[in-house]
């Protein structure tokens, strides 16, 4: 990408010292472009900003400001995109406060792509990241785009549910960070950020160097809210930054669902909250996309995802069978004691213990701290 003349003011003006978004936004309505701001008077800047901020953008564009974006976008996978450009998200135009422009590493079609949020907690449960990429990749095969935060847990689960979509039609998946795109954070999650640059994209309106700061986070969630249709809760505690993403999503008018868990799960206490404040409850994504109408064209269940109509004894026995075990239909999908499965199943604690190992080394169920022990499938 070759920034021009108009391009390089967008970027002095987002990176002008004390100037926030709304002090931006004011100038815009008053000037018409940044080019027109920069070559105001001082006495008109100090009409809309002030003194100090005016005299900031007073010193005209600093070059050497601009040299580490300039140098980043040399890379053609890189972009910024502006508040004036076609490729800008049309959905954020409709909140409240839309960054002014974006940072943009990836594939830019998928800015203005029917899209869901999908996030949920860090410390999620195995149960709960099951879902979240199912869910996922049922919604990206549906052709929607999943959007969420590239945060540990359900984000990243989100994300790699939906960059396993295969077809035409797949949504794919933005990740939306609170840093610079010059930054992976959490570092953990440096192949996911290398997938969704090459498959999907990665978005931030932080510029770059910006480091993990705690306050970037909350707006990013709006960013998260703001180009999606709604907003999937998977899992979350009462505390969770989800939360914060789902009421955002309120106040932009958007639809919020979520899903159920165990009353005794710390991680479904944020969604069970939710659901009492007028969430939608979901147990597939077909809900999801039902919910939504004439948002998508087609609508694509995936073979893995959980529906209520199918699930039951049969399931659970068919399950026993292929395991030719009884003990599997015992185990339900909240976490449960070897005490309690032994009052279920008959079974001393020496048998359950071997089953439970053969069903963990099979993938079927997940060992919890406490001694407590979930199905996942």
């Amino acid at each position: 990408m070759v920034p021009d003349a108009s391009l390089k003011a967008w970027l002095a003006l987002s990176l002008t010292r004390g100037l926030g978004g709304e002090g931006a936004r004011r100038l815009l309505k008053e000037f018409g472009s940044p080019e027109a701001v920069f070559a105001a008077s001082a006495a008109s800047l100090r009409s809309v900003v002030k003194a100090e901020i005016a005299a900031e953008i007073g010193k005209g564009i600093a070059e050497d400001a601009l040299d580490p974006t300039l140098a980043w976008l040399e890379d053609g996978n890189n972009r910024v995109v502006t508040l004036a450009d076609s490729d800008y998200p049309q959905a954020l135009l409709n909140i409240p406060d839309p960054p002014l422009l974006l940072y943009v590493k990836g594939r830019l079609d998928l800015l203005n792509r029917s899209a869901l949020a999908v996030v949920g907690s860090r410390n999620a449960t195995p149960q709960g990241i099951h879902n979240a990429e199912a869910f996922a990749k049922a919604l990206s095969d549906a052709g929607l785009c999943v959007i969420s935060g590239m945060a540990h847990g359900i984000d990243a689960a989100a994300h790699r549910g939906a960059l396993r979509c295969q077809g035409n039609n797949c949504g794919s998946s933005i990740g939306v960070v609170g840093t610079g795109l010059d930054k992976v954070y959490p570092a953990a999650n440096r192949d996911l950020a290398h997938a969704l640059a090459s498959q999907g994209a990665l978005i931030s309106e932080f510029p770059l160097g910006t480091p993990p700061l705690a306050a970037n986070f909350p707006r990013r969630n709006r960013i998260i809210s703001g180009m999606s249709a709604g907003c999937l809760v998977v899992e979350a505690s009462l505390q969770s930054g989800s939360l914060i993403t789902a009421r955002l999503a309120l106040e932009q008018g958007r639809d919020v669902f979520a899903i159920p868990g165990s009353i005794h799960a710390p991680q479904s206490k944020g969604c069970h909250a939710l659901l009492k404040q007028g969430a939608k409850l979901v147990e597939t994504a077909q809900d999801i996309l039902e919910e939504l109408g004439g948002l998508i064209v087609a609508a694509a269940r995936h073979p893995d995802m959980p529906d209520p109509d199918t699930q039951g004894p049969a399931t659970q026995d068919t399950d026993a069978q292929d395991l030719n075990s009884a003990l599997f239909g015992h185990l339900g999908f909240d976490p449960v004691d070897l005490d309690t499965l032994g009052k279920r199943s008959g079974l001393t604690i020496a048998e359950l213990s071997a089953m439970l190992l053969t069903l963990e080394l099979e993938g079927r169920i997940s060992a919890l701290p406490g001694g407590l022990y979930q199905r996942i499938h």
